[in-house]
């Protein structure tokens, strides 16, 4: 593809050499699908008795699910391209002072959770792109109103000084201070590594201080500014309801670094908040930087960044550029995804938190389509997708909101400030359309899903780059009851979606077509993996306990259909995860996680927002914690999973591994007794128990063998064991009478 008048590509695509046989197999197996469905239904009109009814039922639900979710994930496989840039040629094609400028937004919302460092890393990771430095600015939203993250914004606007210039003389591409210090460098360097360093060190010294106090101590206050800004804090200020705060700790036409060269734009922005005002989470947060950001500098281009995503690259900026520069692709370019890819993650990631087919295969997939879904972060937007579609201009309520208007006053102008204050107020959408029309959307607990999803259903086009060298690395939970706190928040907020008037299934199908709105839908049904994972969690091993067969025999036609099922399912999974660059154990652990998820924060999820639906309970937006105990860091490298803390989440999964590890235990003593004469029949549901045994080891592990404090809490053991042993009893209440007989 010529991307300029020179034919200087900036950027190619091709096509998946797998594309052909991914459609083959989704025909293939499709069709075989269908007829397993529709035996299912044939059994059901031809049940004779209230419980093969029961179970005909049930498979023909939970094998409809599996189908529906291996039809959407099929829109991933039908049209994936490779795209490459080449940023070197950039700046043969445009001069560097033309490049738009560039406002960067960090999130972050709680100091003890999400750790100021973190913050101070990805700010000066970011501010050391090699792009124009007078057209960076860095925004950092603080949701959580903490004097803490700000003073360690100071520390790092201070540090910065020094560092920017290390970075820019030295060509250091790991701009985060952390990142850069945590490899041994022998080098000519190692006199300016080490005075670098031991700054570094004494600020994270300070920044710790503080965060151990709790508060900024008079010590640490040197200058008049300083005292000002915190003056803000007083008795009356609390998280939820407080003033707004807006701090410039750098303005790129006065600050200098100490070689003289000025510096980028460095703004602390805390929303006001008040206790009788929604505020709408990150979502609002972000649109308070848009609003805010527009009066101050106006960037047309936006990048947002989660507060532990540092970046890895500091040329991630001109690859941005390769797509948002190229004439061909510019007019409805809404914004180009970079994958979210994480540092620290253990030999064979046994929480899958990588995330590879989220975050990596799947936006491959829909590359060749509309674009890639929003990830979160690590994003580029236009600002102008934020105000409607790409024909359909939504101008905001006051003209200096306007992704055309230009800023012709300096940032510390009391106009702009006064300005900028105004619109960072709580009440300042009342009336408007921000978060519904235009910004980022409300409606969802997972916004960054539900804005990329309407941005392209009003028909902005997204790109997926994922280059050789990982743009950004972000830090990951390493507790599995964080893990699946995390995702049981994210189920709550897809099922927003999926059950919304802006369902993937209707209304994005008629803006984007089936493939984009089965893509979507994938993402936004994944809660509802629950049902077929429970189901086949409790009910093949129940009925193998009551002597009961409800699947075809070895011998039989229908047998090899479930095998082809089963395989083809699992080795296209198996091939997706590997060729994307997984090893077996990291794939194994990611199936493993997927049945650990579907008997918990899918299963919770589905619950939690059934009972928000029906308007008995409510939910809010819990931040996943990113301080790391020193005992679990230990037993997370050493591949060990963490059980230790007493939680709901837990009874369900416990629950399948006894259950599972008894019926396939009294499968082998059917088998050597010879009781039942039906054991071909009874194989399928010793294998699917045996399975379930092997996904289990670690809670096996955690129950019995350990006693470390990651072991699964006896309570939660008895509460399991207890409510195991209620199933079997309903069971064969309910199967007795359809003892050594068969469903099937």
């Amino acid at each position: 593809m010529s991307s300029n008048t020179l034919d200087l590509p900036l950027h190619t695509h091709k096509p998946s050499r797998r594309t052909t046989a991914n459609r083959i197999f989704a025909v293939v197996y499709g069709c075989a699908t269908l007829a397993l469905i529709s035996h299912h239904a044939l059994s059901l009109l031809n049940s004779t008795t209230l419980t093969s009814f029961f179970i005909s039922l049930t498979f023909l639900i939970s094998d409809s699910i599996l189908a529906f979710m291996f039809a959407t994930t099929q829109s991933f496989h039908m049209r994936p391209i490779n795209r490459k840039e080449f940023p070197e040629n950039l700046k043969r094609v445009v001069e560097e002072s033309d490049f738009p400028a560039l406002d960067v937004f960090i999130s972050t919302a709680d100091p003890y959770k999400e750790p100021p460092m973190n913050v101070v890393n990805t700010a000066l990771s970011v501010m050391a792109y090699d792009y124009p430095i007078e057209k960076v600015s860095v925004y950092v939203s603080d949701d959580g109103g903490s004097a803490l993250t700000l003073f360690a914004l100071m520390e790092a606007a201070k540090f910065a000084r020094h560092w920017l210039p290390f970075c820019r003389n030295n060509n250091i591409v790991d701009c985060s201070p952390e990142a850069y210090f945590a490899i041994d460098r022998d080098s000519h360097l190692s006199d300016q590594v080490e005075n670098i360093k031991v700054m570094y060190k004494r600020m994270e010294v300070r920044v710790k201080n503080v965060i151990e106090r709790g508060k900024v101590a008079q010590e640490y206050i040197t200058g008049e500014e300083e005292i000002q800004a915190f003056s803000k804090w007083t008795e009356e200020f609390t998280r939820q309801d407080h003033p707004t705060v807006i701090q410039v700790l750098l303005e790129s036409n006065k600050d200098k670094d100490i070689t003289g060269n000025l510096m980028p734009n460095l703004i602390y922005v805390s929303r006001e908040k008040s206790k009788t005002s929604t505020h709408h989470f990150k979502a609002g947060a972000l649109n308070v930087l848009l609003r805010v950001s527009a009066i101050m500098t106006n960037a047309p281009i936006i990048l947002t960044l989660d507060c532990d995503m540092h970046s890895n690259d500091p040329q991630t900026a001109h690859r941005a550029l390769c797509y948002i520069l190229d004439p061909e692709v510019r007019p409805k370019l809404g914004y180009i995804q970079f994958p979210q890819l994480f540092r620290g993650i253990n030999k064979n990631d046994i929480y899958a938190c990588e995330h590879k087919r989220l975050f990596q295969i799947d936006p491959m997939g829909m590359n060749g389509l509309s674009g890639s879904n929003h990830l979160g972060t690590g994003c580029f937007f236009t600002r102008r997708a934020f105000f409607g579609g790409p024909s359909n201009f939504l101008p905001p309520e006051i003209p200096q909101l306007s992704p055309n208007n230009l800023v012709d006053k300096h940032i510390w102008s009391s106009e702009v400030m006064e300005l900028a204050y105004c619109v960072a107020a709580c009440n300042y959408e009342n009336n408007t359309n921000w978060g519904l029309k235009i910004g980022v959307r409300y409606g969802s607990l997972v916004e960054d899903y539900f804005t990329g999803y309407r941005l392209q259903c009003e028909g902005w086009k997204s790109i997926f780059c994922h280059p050789d060298r990982a743009a950004f690395y972000g830090d990951i939970p390493i507790n599995l009851v964080e893990v699946l706190n995390q995702n049981k928040r994210w189920a709550i907020g897809l099922l927003e979606v999926a059950f919304s008037k802006f369902s993937p299934i209707t209304f994005g199908t008629r803006a984007m077509g089936p493939l984009m709105g089965l893509a979507y839908a994938h993402s936004g049904f994944w809660p509802i993996w629950s049902i077929p994972i429970i189901s086949y969690a409790f009910l093949p091993q129940l009925t193998l306990l009551n002597g009961v067969t409800i699947f075809p025999g070895v011998s039989e036609p229908w047998f090899l259909l479930y095998v082809y099922l089963f395989l083809g399912a699992y080795i296209q999974d198996f091939l997706d995860f590997v060729l994307a660059g997984g090893t077996f154990y990291r794939w194994w652990n990611d199936q493993r996680m997927w049945i650990i998820r579907g008997l918990s924060s899918y299963l919770f999820g589905l619950i939690e927002f059934l009972l928000k639906y029906s308007g008995i309970s409510t939910h809010g937006f819990n931040l996943t914690s990113k301080v790391l105990d020193e005992d679990q860091r230990k037993r997370y490298e050493q591949g060990t999973m963490e059980f230790g803390v007493p939680s709901p989440l837990f009874v369900p999964l416990t629950m399948a591994a006894i259950v599972n590890l008894v019926a396939f235990a009294w499968g082998h003593v059917e088998v050597f007794r010879g009781t039942n004469n039906n054991l071909e029949g009874l194989f399928v549901q010793m294998f699917i128990a045996g399975f379930g045994v092997v996904n289990c080891i670690p809670i096996y592990e955690a129950i019995i063998f350990r006693s470390d404090g990651g072991k699964i809490p006896r309570k939660t053991c008895v509460v399991a064991t207890f409510l195991a042993f209620l199933l079997y009893l309903a069971a064969h209440v309910t199967l007795r009478n359809s003892a050594t007989k068969s469903v099937f």
